[in-house]
């Protein structure tokens, strides 16, 4: 190296010197700068544990890096062929100490670096990133540096098989949701994970989330009694499939399948039998059929080829198929209710009632005027701060909107972004909110409540709805008062506040030994925008990979193949990239086992090629063959013998 900067020194002209003396200057303010912050940073104590302690001054010396645009230096670093410092966040002052330093030596440099002992040297900040993933998730599978957290579904309480399908696939912790199910169900899904850890012998932690304060709507009343079976159709109009459903005797129990359900006197179900028919007018007076075509439990499944409206009280007239002469009737007993979404369609308004009120569809009042469709929430002060002009969004981005009034009852929405045909929303759906300052306490009454049952039963905390350092600091409050201040937690970013506020809120979590970061992707899709969504997530990873904090890639990883067995082309490039993070998380599904499966393989394969941004140059056996194949191999030879016009194929094995 000394050689090399001799040659360097000695080829340099005039013009070069000036610019590596303007580089070397800047490095200088840059460091300078850096220790200006720490500085002031560490002015007042701040309750860091000792092991995030370097991290914590590496992060803030990072801070001020992404302070300037260095686009302009990086291409002079390069140009030289000196670092550029792209891949700095690690070890970030010792980057630039080392940088100068060449620089230093290429020419007389009256620029100098304060002579300070860095926090993180070279090499150290992978080590610091790893002793922090292994705090919080512990030992990883050999062959992957990855980890995999699956959500469990509330099969996973019943389905022992599931559990171990999961952990004999490489699930290395398991995600409950306490916005789901109950502490009932949560004990039985931890206890089949213990069996299946004892059965495998595998490791795998248990992360508990909090539901925290989720805004969702309320719900809708439910409509008309009225049940429609259609059978399924060609492109052409012609039945595929007829529409099939059960008859059940008085209050019977129809057969655990999902086909409708009609409810009839078990005098008349009793005379049913195989290729009978009933004929009945249906809710829009249209004559129909019902052919019996099987018997179960006392039920009868009978099928339609044409589409059906039922509603109770409709008459049924039963002709056996061996006396159709001599019918009988009977009467069709109630249909309950069904419940109701609201379809929406651009420029349509939609009435946001600041209480629980059943929502209704757009109709028409009973003086002829239209009524807009209007839905509730189910917390209505997170409304508080509303503004006319603001965002709002429905069921994970589906719909969108602008507020347009605020009322102290209700919000007026103009939908502005949905499918030309509508899009249905439901109840209990998310709302999001990107640009209101939403004021309610991230923990919730349940919260608190619940993490009693974590502290007893987790390893890992997962803390929903953080938005700012107090929400940080109310959390270890509750915790300490349970004797569970030591608790890991996963701090889950999902608004844009959160992502706005990240390093005062990791400076403010790092007093704790055990912590993560959790990317929620979708809430941050909707939050920041979709368009920048690939931003924020690269910068949510440049900060913790300065503060060497373990990140949780989550969101609809291998969605399509957890829900439908198949994979799209799409969800396997983003799985590899996936490789950046500490941990990817997948939800469930049906083929959540198969997703698993799908994950580890990936994830060991891309181990060689990428470690954070960094390409890993590996052997690349594409490269290897073109350089033993540079010459294609010419056709075989062929020979013409004396007297015999017909080729014949060369087999010297030369």
């Amino acid at each position: 190296m000394a050689r090399q900067l001799a040659q360097l020194h000695s080829n340099l002209t005039e013009s070069e010197r000036k610019r590596l003396a303007r580089i070397a200057e800047t490095l200088r303010r840059l460091a300078r700068e850096m220790l200006r912050f720490e500085a002031s940073l560490f002015r007042r104590p701040l309750s860091v544990h000792p092991q995030h302690l370097r991290s914590a001054r590496n992060l803030a010396h990072y801070l001020v890096l992404r302070r300037h645009d260095l686009r302009e230096l990086q291409a002079e670093l390069a140009a030289f062929g000196l670092s550029s410092l792209g891949r700095c966040e690690a070890h970030v002052l010792n980057t630039l100490q080392h940088v100068h330093r060449m620089l230093c030596s290429a020419i007389t440099c009256n620029s100098h670096l304060p002579a300070v002992e860095p926090p993180v040297h070279i090499g150290e900040g992978a080590a610091l990133l790893a002793r922090n993933t292994q705090s919080l998730l512990g030992p990883l599978h050999a062959h992957r540096t990855v980890g995999i957290m699956v959500t469990m579904s509330t099969d996973a309480a019943t389905d022992y098989n599931l559990v171990r399908n999961l952990v004999h696939n490489g699930m290395d912790c398991m995600r409950i949701n306490c916005a789901h199910d109950n502490p009932r169900i949560w004990l039985n899904m931890i206890r089949n994970l213990d069996k299946a850890r004892a059965e495998t012998g595998r490791h795998c932690k248990i992360q508990i989330d909090l539901a925290g304060p989720k805004l969702r709507t309320g719900p809708i009343q439910p409509g008309p009694g009225i049940l429609r079976c259609r059978p399924q159709r060609d492109a052409f109009g012609r039945v595929i499939t007829p529409a099939r459903l059960w008859l059940v005797p008085g209050n019977g129990i129809p057969p655990g399948d999902d086909l409708p359900s009609l409810f009839l006197p078990a005098a008349f179900v009793a005379r049913l039998r195989h290729n009978d028919r009933i004929e009945f007018r249906d809710a829009r007076k249209s004559n129909r059929s019902l052919r019996i075509v099987r018997a179960q439990d006392g039920c009868f499944l009978a099928e339609t080829r044409r589409t059906c409206y039922f509603v109770s009280g409709i008459q049924f007239s039963h002709r056996p198929a061996l006396d159709p002469r001599q019918p009988h009737k009977a009467r069709l007993g109630t249909i309950p209710p069904q419940p109701q979404r609201l379809l929406l369609k651009p420029g349509d308004t939609l009435r946001l009632d600041r209480s629980c009120r059943p929502g209704l569809p757009a109709h028409q009042t009973v003086h002829g005027r239209h009524a807009s469709a209007r839905i509730g929430v189910n917390l209505p002060a997170m409304l508080e701060h509303a503004k006319p002009g603001e965002a709002i969004w429905f069921d994970d981005g589906k719909i969108g909107g602008l507020i347009r009034s605020v009322t102290a009852s209700h919000l007026r929405i103009e939908i502005t972004q949905a499918r030309v045909t509508g899009e249905w929303l439901g109840e209990a759906k998310g709302i999001n909110l990107p640009g209101t300052r939403i004021t309610v306490p991230a923990l919730s009454a349940d919260d608190i409540e619940n993490l009693k049952f974590i502290a007893a039963h987790a390893d890992i905390l997962g803390y929903s709805f953080v938005r700012t350092p107090r929400d940080v600091r109310q959390l270890h409050e509750h915790l300490r008062a349970i004797n569970a201040e030591s608790l890991p937690i996963v701090l889950k970013i999902e608004t844009r506040q959160a992502f706005e506020n990240l390093p005062a809120i990791l400076l403010e979590a790092m007093q704790v030994r055990g912590l993560g970061i959790m990317i929620a992707r979708g809430d941050l899709a909707v939050e920041c925008g979709y368009q920048r969504l690939a931003e924020v997530q690269e910068e949510i990873l440049w900060i913790c990979e300065a503060a060497h904090l373990p990140v949780i890639w989550a969101t609809q990883v291998l969605d399509v193949l957890a829900k439908k067995g198949i994979p799209s082309r799409a969800e396997i490039t983003d799985a590899a990239m996936a490789e950046r993070a500490e941990c990817v998380m997948l939800n469930k599904g049906p083929y959540i086992a198969e997703a698993v499966r799908a994950l580890d393989d990936i994830l060991t394969r891309m181990r060689a090629h990428q470690e954070k941004k960094r390409s890993m140059l590996r052997r690349l056996q594409i490269a290897a063959d073109f350089s033993l194949n540079l010459k294609p191999k010419a056709a075989p030879a062929r020979r013409v013998r004396a007297g015999n016009k017909k080729p014949q194929r060369d087999n010297d094995p030369r």
